[in-house]
């Protein structure tokens, strides 16, 4: 009797999931229903209800439809989980020894461009190898680096649980699913009885060959791998999750100040100001960055910090008035059941403005606790998470306030010898003092804890 109720395959886009899944079918009692918790399908394409629960139902709670998945099952049920799913089910699955983990892996680098082809092509499976399509990509390395980034701290999160919780996991690379031996392998691992007496072979490979052979700009795999620090495993934070060192987003002036912005801060009127300086660089890696470090001695970096319930109302209003952020505007109001207008509509009143704004508060305190089960957007994230993010790279030279915006660049001017245009005064305040109330006072601090310990914020409105 298998000592498992259930499994879930741990994978990416891709990485020969797909075959994996057909395999595992076609072992007697052994049943994988697709990427269930997937925010846009529901296991398979085009299906709307699985066990009797709707997309919308599954997006307000993910559990009932795991239940349902584990009791109208015949056999050993399982499902398909990549990043980017609901991260919310991992709570129920991840600490359960009663779940088998499968995780398959492949080389990032083939992951990479076989997507880019997918996408190219619109040919995601392959079963007719007359129909193959295929076709040369650009390599997109900032994209790529993004993307791994993510991959690696999702298998950071897996393994920081399995030993956490004294589970192992069967470990598959891509190459793995062509042997017979270990899908069978496989099968004693999940404690089943059935054996294939051979592999699936309904889906083909679609993109054999060397990746150079794939690429319109096969130059770029080397800087690719020269952006990559391969070596870094650092354990996963307890709480909120570790950023990004965010290069690609720093502006650098010709005048020599670098500026690493925080989202949902002043960012549009630092690019103004340094506009004026002369001209702006940007787009950058870690490698051209430090290229510009060496090639402007005497250089300063800074970021700008903004009061949190401030900073809050501005990514409320772009990511949520105006409709930025249309899957969190549907996790508010399917999950947390805010009233919302559509998007670039106002509010009816001020007091209904006020309460959908104390919801996202509510949802920030949660996703910055790593309790929302989705990636936590940085416009969201806390000021000092994205502070320790830079440093990473390279310690900042300064913090500034907003509040004393114009006298910070006015001294970071002076510093570099050239004339401070002035800055022009934020409309951000403008817009958060009508709704403002001692209650989104107390939510923004019980939010942003860290940041107001940490920089030392007090109330905004004082």
């Amino acid at each position: 009797m298998s000592r498992f109720h259930s499994f879930v395959v741990f994978a990416e886009m891709r990485t020969g999931s797909n075959l994996l899944e057909a395999n595992l079918n076609a072992l007697p009692g052994v049943t994988s229903h697709g990427e269930v918790f997937n925010r846009y399908i529901l296991g398979k394409k085009d299906r709307t209800e699985l066990f009797g629960i709707t997309m919308e139902e599954r997006d307000r709670d993910p559990r009932p439809l795991l239940r349902k998945l584990r009791e109208k099952t015949d056999g050993l049920p399982g499902f398909r989980f990549f990043h980017d799913h609901d991260l919310r089910i991992l709570d129920d699955v991840l600490p359960d020894p009663g779940c088998a983990k499968i995780i398959l892996t492949r080389n990032p680098l083939e992951s990479y461009v076989s997507w880019k082809i997918a996408q190219a092509t619109d040919q995601w499976k392959l079963t007719n190898p007359k129909r193959l399509k295929t076709t040369k990509v650009r390599f997109d390395v900032p994209e790529f680096v993004g993307l791994l980034r993510e991959f690696q701290a999702f298998q950071l999160l897996l393994m920081q649980s399995l030993q956490t919780t004294g589970q192992t996991a069967f470990y598959l690379d891509y190459e793995d699913l062509g042997s017979l031996e270990v899908m069978n392998g496989l099968a004693a691992f999940l404690g089943v009885e059935g054996r294939l007496k051979q592999l699936d072979d309904t889906l083909k490979k679609q993109n054999p060959g060397p990746l150079e052979d794939k690429l319109e700009n096969p130059e770029a795999l080397a800087e690719a791998v020269a952006a990559i620090d391969v070596f870094n495993l650092g354990r996963t934070p307890s709480f909120e999750p570790r950023r990004a060192a965010g290069v690609p987003t720093a502006l650098a002036s010709d005048a020599g100040l670098l500026f690493f912005p925080i989202r949902s801060g002043p960012e549009a009127a630092i690019r103004d100001w340094f506009a004026s300086l002369g001209p702006i660089s940007e787009g950058f890696e870690q490698k051209s960055l430090r290229q510009w470090k060496r090639k402007h001695p005497g250089h300063r970096s800074f970021t700008v910090l903004r009061h949190p319930l401030l900073r809050a109302h501005a990514a409320f209003r772009r990511k949520i008035l105006m409709g930025e952020a249309q899957d969190l505007r549907r996790i508010l109001i399917n999950g947390f059941r805010a009233e919302l207008q559509p998007p670039g509509e106002p509010f009816a009143s001020v007091e209904a403005e006020r309460a959908a704004f104390l919801i996202f508060l509510n949802y920030c305190r949660l996703a910055v606790g790593g309790q929302t089960g989705a990636r936590v957007d940085p416009s969201l994230a806390s000021q000092t998470a994205l502070v320790q993010g830079f440093a990473t790279f390279q310690p900042l030279d300064y913090l500034l306030r907003e509040d004393r915006l114009g006298e910070g660049l006015a001294m970071l001017a002076d510093e570099m010898g050239v004339d401070a245009p002035s800055i022009p005064r934020s409309l951000e305040p403008a817009a958060l003092l009508p709704i403002w109330d001692e209650r989104l006072e107390a939510a923004a601090a019980e939010a942003y804890q860290r940041d107001y310990m940490g920089f030392g914020f007090t109330r905004w409105r004082k």
